[in-house]
């Protein structure tokens, strides 16, 4: 009896597993377009019922045959003892269970054949609709015949396709192509949900300066030497920080700014890119681009906005919604994040992964672009023309979406990073501790001081020279022995020595970091090496590639004068001096001038942390580029009969430049105000942006659309016999020589940066605030 109850216990388990196979409910990532696979396995799914009403009836039989067996009188002598009677009572009660199971089987049995018959004739509709499926001709979708062309023969190269339900068929190409993609309309007989009335959007959350760092160091985790290195830096900082919001928040006077949800994915740190900065962070290794990134994280979460960080491309997928596949479909959901801040490998990253729903948010992605990228480089077909096509670039971004290390180029927005501010005790301290006979190297790797014997010579006459090199074993040979290194410093230690020593020497690399600011704010003279010829794409190596250039001629030639342009442009001597190196009696000179200067700390105001607050918070409330412009649109031509509404332009007092006129009507909105605007003619070989420094301006591309018209080129006095509409970022210019006149076709190519001994240009110039170049006056 136990074997035969066991048997039909087993059974019936079985069984109902294998019915519950059959009609189980849809699992995750099953296509909605497989009705007709589950239809067609009706018939199967009755037989299942069939047999197991059958079975349940045998077993029946079986249990009524163990009951008269039961009632006989010798069935359990001798075995009562090891089988005691009344463990076999509830046989009855089984029986009972049993026979409820079979009606209810049996129930069953006619409501599923009542829902399969359903079904079938359902799939029968659907299958009669999907065989009329037919490719629409709207002259609104005009790309919809060849998307549905490219979805049959290549819908199985990307998984995401079946995630969305694409199966093969005509319908779901279409289904997918007109509801998760735009290039179909919709089909008619697919259910559509009537859109409820809109309600207003509930107000924006407002943000609010923060008064503790703890969340921001939580938000950027652990795991990575990289990630402890930025976390050390915003403790260090913290108080600075406190204070500079505070400074921000009293100076803005409670105006009201948007909570803005943004997303910082630091690309160079993915395991994807290589991560090659993290292994090296102890070892020397190039800390600048995590410097600003830090300070960038800082200054966001100080300014009230909502943040998330990632550094893999896992959690970059989770928080942007990409479906499973490799990359061609768009986003499961709208893009959460108002802003995404990354750099090049985040950016290609992103590209990769969010198929046509990065052409629809790429106007809200910010790109920590250490040289920046200019628009020569950044208009794809423009750079492949002209050849301007690098390694980077090439991204039709608006070029001020590009955020640089320092201000290379207006056109690019500077983000830059921030230098410890001493207050007014630690000043005197180091004023008091100076050792003026005391010079310290740029240059952390052993490769820096490789052929500078000669200068250190020179040097060593005068002062003691420390280093601080990265070795593991032994001392490097490059370093000579009269040379005190002291290894790679934490960031504190490395402080201490800069506020003793006299003298920050640089001997050519690294290019444009943020050490000589540091040294500079603690009181150091910082001395570097003036490039004869210019360092450029074409003889060093470190520039080949780049997307940023300096043209002479149309020639693209990324040309930099010295090893810190901004030290020596922005800030100059005393605290600055920039000699030939090759020129053993002026770098003589040049040490014996240096030890008896005195210098104060020095900090420019855009490098505190009041400055970033203050250029970042502009940033985000101003910068738009999602939103179409307000700016005039491109000129077209038009036929002399029809008449230019007047110019918002008038010549200045004296005559030398453009203005916009108080009196101009209904002037656009526009950031920066046009009030700052000035409209200068360059000289044959200047560049916009040389153009407007000679004035004491700053150029500003976003102004270029309000000067790319003809009547312009008139108001300054200049006879164009011709006139054209052309593709180049050196326009708007004129050929004196020939008395052509050229108007820029390409909003994108307009560009500070470029110039050709053939054109004088027409440049926007603004004014600017005192220590922050990125802002003008009225910006703020």
């Amino acid at each position: 009896r136990i074997f035969v109850l066991g048997i039909g216990f087993f059974t019936l388990c079985f069984l109902m597993t294998s019915l519950g196979g059959q009609f189980s409910a849809k699992r995750l990532g099953d296509s909605p377009f497989t009705i007709r696979t589950e239809v067609m396995g009706a018939l199967e799914s009755r037989g299942v019922l069939r047999r197991m009403s059958d079975m349940l009836e045998m077993l029946m039989k079986r249990m009524d045959i163990l009951a008269r067996l039961e009632n006989s009188t010798d069935f359990h002598k001798g075995d009562e003892a090891r089988f005691p009677l009344d463990r076999f009572q509830p046989a009855a009660g089984l029986m009972e269970r049993i026979q409820a199971i079979a009606q209810n089987v049996s129930d069953i049995a006619v409501k599923v054949d009542q829902i399969l018959r359903n079904s079938l004739l359902n799939g029968k509709v659907m299958e009669g609709r999907r065989d009329q499926c037919e490719v629409p001709r709207d002259p609104k979708y005009p790309d919809c015949a060849g998307k549905v062309e490219w979805m049959r023969a290549r819908w199985t190269s990307d998984p995401c396709y079946a995630f969305f339900g694409v199966d093969g068929t005509e319908c779901s190409f279409l289904i997918y192509l007109s509801e998760v993609e735009w290039f179909c309309p919709p089909l008619p007989w697919r259910n559509r949900t009537v859109p409820a009335p809109s309600l207003p959007p509930p107000p924006a959350p407002q943000a609010a300066f923060r008064r503790d760092l703890a969340r921001l160091l939580e938000l950027i985790g652990t795991g990575k030497e990289s990630l402890s290195f930025m976390k050390k830096r915003i403790r260090h900082l913290g108080p600075q920080w406190l204070w500079a919001a505070r400074r921000l928040e009293q100076r803005l006077a409670g105006r009201l700014r948007d909570q803005k949800h943004i997303l910082v994915h630091i690309g160079f740190l993915t395991e994807e890119s290589g991560d090659v900065f993290s292994p090296r962070v102890l070892k020397g290794g190039p800390l600048g681009e995590m410097v600003q990134w830090a300070d960038i994280l800082a200054a966001l979460f100080m300014l009230g906005h909502s943040l998330r960080v990632t550094v893999s491309l896992k959690e970059l997928q989770s928080h942007l919604g990409v479906p499973p596949g490799r990359g061609n479909c768009p986003l499961t959901s709208p893009l959460p994040f108002d802003l995404i801040y990354t750099d090049y490998h985040g950016l290609q990253q992103m590209k990769q992964h969010m198929g046509l729903s990065f052409k629809k948010y790429r106007c809200r992605v910010r790109v920590i672009d250490t040289f920046g990228t200019e628009p020569a480089y950044n208009h794809e077909e423009y750079a492949t023309l002209r050849g301007f096509r690098t390694n980077w670039g090439y991204w039709n971004l608006q070029p001020a979406q590009f955020m640089t290390m320092f201000p290379h180029t207006p056109d690019n927005s500077f983000m830059g990073f921030v230098s410890e501010e001493l207050n007014q005790t630690e000043r005197q301290h180091i004023k008091a501790n100076k050792v003026s006979s005391m010079a310290v190297v740029y240059g952390k790797e052993a490769s820096i001081w490789k052929g500078k014997e000669k200068f250190l010579a020179i040097l060593n006459k005068y002062m003691e020279i420390h280093g601080t090199v990265y070795y593991e074993t032994q001392r490097p040979p490059e370093v000579p022995a009269f040379v005190k290194n002291h290894g790679l410093l934490p960031q504190h230690e490395f402080q201490q020595l800069l506020r003793k020593a006299k003298l920050f020497i640089g001997f050519g690399f690294p290019y444009e970091g943020p050490a000589p600011l540091e040294a500079i704010a603690n009181g150091c003279v910082f001395l570097q090496a003036r490039f004869n010829p210019p360092h450029s794409s074409l003889n060093h190596e470190f520039f080949r590639g780049k997307p940023t250039s300096r043209e002479a001629t149309g020639t693209a030639v990324f040309q930099v004068s010295s090893q810190h342009p901004y030290a020596e442009e922005f800030i100059g001597k005393p605290h600055v001096w920039t000699v030939d190196y090759n020129n053993s009696e002026e770098f003589e000179a040049a040490i014996k001038t240096i030890m008896r200067t005195q210098v104060d700390p020095y900090l420019p105001y855009e490098y505190t942390c009041e400055g970033m607050l203050e250029r970042i918070h502009a940033y985000i409330q101003h910068q738009d580029f999602c939103t179409a412009s307000s700016l005039p649109p491109p000129p077209k031509t038009k036929s002399p009969a029809m008449q230019s509404p007047p110019s918002p332009l008038a010549l200045s007092p004296n005559s030398t430049h453009l203005v916009w006129s108080p009196s101009a009507g209904g002037t656009p909105r526009a950031w920066p105000p046009l009030g700052s605007l000035q409209v200068w003619v360059s000289e044959p070989q200047h560049t916009c942006t040389e153009t407007c420094r000679q004035h004491g301006l700053v150029c500003e591309p976003s102004f270029f659309s309000f000067l790319n018209k003809e009547e312009v080129f008139l108001q300054l006095s200049i006879a164009c016999d011709s006139t054209e509409l052309e593709m180049n970022h050196l326009y708007p210019a004129v050929a004196d020589s020939v008395r052509e006149c050229y108007l820029q076709k390409e909003p994108l190519l307009f560009s500070c940066a470029g110039y050709n001994a053939k054109y004088r240009r027409l440049c926007p110039c603004r004014d600017f605030r005192p220590g922050q170049v990125a802002l003008c006056r009225d910006c703020l």
